[in-house]
C-alpha cells in the first residue's frame, strides 16, 4: 500500500499536479473514477479510438461522467497526447463543445473526466437505421449548424485558434436534447500566427482527410473545412465515407455524392424523404456547400465562419417555416371550432358526453 501511494504521488507530481491544483480544474483520485466506472468494466466502456477507451462512470454525488483512460502502450506519445487534449479542452468553453469536468494525475498517463453525453455519436444515429431523430430535415440541418457553429468557435474565436484535427461522426456527440457537441481533441493542434502547422505525423481518420493534408503534411483550418464536408455528405447520404458494394468493391461516396449533384441525381441518393419544396431548396443548399467544403484545393474551400453563417441562415429559415405551418394549423382547427354551433347554457344543458367532448376540445386548445 507504501508503494502504491509513492507511485500515485510520484505520477502526480510528474503530471503536473503541484501547478493544477491550483487551477479552475478538479483533480479526481484514482480510487475515485475506480469506484465510479466499477473498476473500468467491460460493460461501461462507451467506445474505444487511437488514445484509448472511454468508459461510464458515477460519482458520488450521482453526477454521470465519461472516463478517457489511456492504453498506456507508448506512455510518452500517450502523455504528450494528453497534454495537449488538456491544455486544449481546459480553455474551451462552448455549448457545442463537450466540457471538461477534471483529470486525474495519478496514473502514468492521466485521465480526462468528461461530462457524459447521453444519446452516442451522430455516426451511430446516421448508421443505425431505427433511430428517429434523423428522420427529419429539420433535425439534420440543425445538427449540421450546430457543428458549424462548433468549429467556427475553435477556428476564429478561441484563443490561441485551434484546429481540431479528426471532425467525423464519430467524434459528435448527441445530449438528451440530441444537440450537437464536438468531443475527442487527441489530434487538436494550437495554431500560430500564420495559420498552419507542419505535421510530424499524419494524424486523423481515412475517408474524412483532407487530401491536400495528406499529400503535403500542411495541416490548416482549411483541413477541418474538408472533414465537415464529409460529414455533411454522411448526414445527407446515409452513406460511410468509404463503404463496401454487395460485390465487395470499394465505394467513394464522395466521388458519387459530387457525380449525382452535378447531373440532377441528388435526391436519389438522400437517406430520407421530403415533399416540401421549401426544404428541397436547403437540402440542393447544403448540398452545394458540401461541394465546395470538399474542393481539393484548400484555399478554394469556404471559410467555416461563411459556412457556419450559410447554415445557420438556412436553420432559422426552416425553423421559422416550421413555426409559420403550425401556426397556420392551429388557426385553422380555432377557426372550425369557433364556427361549430355553440350551445345555450341557459336554456340547453350539455349531456354527459357533450361535456367530455367540449373538455377535450379546451384541453387540446390550450395545449396549442
Amino acid at each position: 500500500m507504501m508503494c502504491k501511494k509513492r507511485r500515485r504521488e510520484k505520477n502526480f507530481r510528474k503530471n503536473g499536479g503541484t501547478i493544477l491544483k491550483h487551477q479552475r480544474v478538479r483533480i479526481f483520485s484514482e480510487a475515485e473514477l475506480e469506484k465510479a466506472t466499477n473498476n473500468y468494466a467491460d460493460d461501461q466502456k462507451l467506445g474505444e479510438g487511437g488514445f484509448g477507451s472511454v468508459y461510464k462512470g458515477v460519482l458520488i454525488d450521482n453526477t454521470l461522467v465519461a472516463v478517457k483512460k489511456s492504453k498506456g502502450v507508448d506512455k510518452a506519445q500517450m502523455n504528450e497526447e494528453f497534454q495537449m487534449e488538456m491544455s486544449i479542452v481546459s480553455q474551451v468553453n462552448h455549448k457545442n463543445v463537450v466540457k471538461l469536468l477534471g483529470l486525474c494525475l495519478e496514473t502514468k498517463v492521466p485521465l480526462l473526466v468528461y461530462e457524459l453525453i447521453s444519446n452516442g455519436t451522430l455516426f451511430k444515429h446516421i448508421h443505425d437505421k431505427g433511430s428517429q431523430i434523423l428522420a427529419s430535415w429539420s433535425n439534420r440541418l440543425r445538427i449540421a449548424s450546430e457543428i458549424a457553429l462548433a468549429l467556427n468557435y475553435l477556428h476564429s474565436l478561441a484563443d490561441p485558434p485551434i484546429i481540431h484535427g479528426d471532425v467525423k461522426s464519430v467524434n459528435i456527440l448527441l445530449d438528451n436534447k440530441y444537440t450537437a457537441k464536438i468531443a475527442d481533441f487527441g489530434a487538436s493542434v494550437l495554431l500560430s500566427t500564420d495559420k498552419t502547422i507542419i505535421a510530424e505525423k499524419i494524424q486523423g481518420t481515412l475517408g474524412y482527410l483532407d487530401p491536400e493534408y495528406l499529400m503535403t503534411g500542411v495541416l490548416t483550418v482549411q483541413s477541418d473545412v474538408y472533414s465537415f464536408g464529409v460529414v455533411l455528405v454522411e448526414l445527407l447520404t446515409g452513406e460511410k465515407p468509404n463503404s463496401i458494394s454487395s460485390s465487395g468493391e470499394k465505394h467513394n461516396i464522395i466521388q458519387h455524392f459530387i457525380s449525382a449533384l452535378e447531373t440532377n441525381n441528388l435526391f436519389k441518393i438522400l437517406d430520407f424523404q421530403t415533399t416540401d419544396e421549401g426544404e428541397m431548396d436547403e437540402i440542393e443548399d447544403v448540398a452545394e456547400l458540401a461541394k465546395a467544403c470538399l474542393n481539393s484545393m484548400g484555399v478554394n474551400r469556404p471559410t467555416i465562419k461563411k459556412v457556419s453563417d450559410e447554415l445557420a441562415k438556412l436553420n432559422d429559415h426552416n425553423q421559422k417555416s416550421w413555426t409559420q405551418q403550425n401556426s397556420n394549423e392551429t388557426d385553422s382547427l380555432l377557426g372550425e371550432t369557433s364556427q361549430s354551433p355553440r350551445r345555450k347554457v341557459d336554456h340547453e344543458p350539455m349531456t354527459p358526453s357533450q361535456t367530455v367532448i367540449s373538455l377535450q376540445i379546451e384541453n387540446y386548445t390550450d395545449s396549442i
